[in-house]
């Protein structure tokens, strides 16, 4: 266990060195200069040249990457050229807002997946009817258009743009049941097929039968056993959608304006502030790797056939 763990852990590190370096390389290319960002039009090509060399951008792009993550090791992420302030303070003020959207989100997918998925997989056919339309329409409406139609069904009782801020937790929490909701059909919907057709075959399998010989109901069975067995898939597609609902909440951000991870990303990609962007990509990538690689390591503990 502790050796297969390990390797998972220098695979991970392996993948963090390698996704970093493409991230930064692909921000690098962008059109835009950083100097001319800070200093604005007025800038003289003498006063260009030196903040160029002041922030190493003159210089080779495996040296400046290998400066750059120098830095972001120690959580050193650069400094905004656009708000002035260290791109790593922005990100956590943002993660205020998309942490408790996505933390929504998944809490709601997980409610109305998981419940019609267990209910289906033994035979209900309300719920499989129920199910088999959330996940039609889940998969075929993105993100974005179901937000647009919660803003015209529900613009006038719920808020529809903007964000209250932490201050007044009843009004802040309002402000993101629209927007949890837009990102959690989709999400549920992929949950809901894969967890069906996983807890369908563990449902057919020879240990329900001696289950239901021992007495046990048809409930406390689908609870004790076959959700266990079923878990390791599940948990995978948890952690896939938990960094999709932070990383990729950029469209229902900027749908019901909130001050997220997601438009700051745009913003920056906008205003050409390249340390902002590459922070933020930065963020999502590592979230993703992280998140993952918790996952795997719980489906190791919890299932021994992993471990084989």
């Amino acid at each position: 266990m502790w050796a297969l763990a390990a390797r998972r852990l220098i695979g991970l590190a392996l993948t963090l060195l390698a996704v970093s370096f493409l991230v930064f390389a692909l921000t690098s290319v962008l059109p835009g200069d950083q100097a001319a960002i800070m200093l604005g039009t007025s800038a003289t090509p003498e006063t260009l040249a030196a903040l160029r060399a002041e922030l190493g951008l003159d210089q080779p792009m495996l040296w400046r990457y290998a400066a750059w993550a120098g830095k972001a090791v120690t959580g050193d992420l650069g400094t905004s050229a656009t708000y002035g302030i260290p791109a790593s303070r922005l990100i956590l003020e943002r993660l205020a807002v998309t942490g408790p959207l996505a933390a929504l989100a998944l809490a709601l997918a997980l409610c109305l997946a998981l419940p019609l998925a267990m209910r289906g997989a033994r035979g209900d056919r309300g719920a499989e009817l129920a199910g088999t339309l959330v996940a039609q329409t889940g998969i075929a409406l993105p993100n974005f258009f179901i937000g647009l139609i919660l803003i015209l069904a529900f613009g006038g009782i719920l808020p529809v743009g903007g964000f209250a801020g932490w201050s007044a937790i009843g009004p802040a929490i309002l402000s993101l049941i629209l927007p949890a909701v837009a990102l959690a059909l989709p999400q549920a919907a992929v949950l809901l097929r894969q967890a069906r057709a996983a807890l369908k075959v563990a449902w057919h399998a020879d240990f329900v039968r001696t289950a239901r010989a021992k007495g046990l109901s048809e409930p406390a069975i689908m609870r004790r056993h076959v959700l266990r067995h079923a878990a390791g898939p599940i948990l995978a597609l948890i952690g896939l959608q938990l960094s999709y609902l932070v990383a990729g909440a950029v469209l229902v951000e900027n749908v019901f304006v909130l001050p997220g991870l997601g438009r700051l990303a745009v913003q920056a990609l906008q205003q050409r502030d390249i340390v902002v962007l590459q922070a933020c990509v930065l963020f999502f990538v590592v979230l993703v790797i992280l998140v993952n690689a918790l996952i795997d390591l719980v489906i190791l503990a919890l299932d021994p056939r992993q471990r084989a």
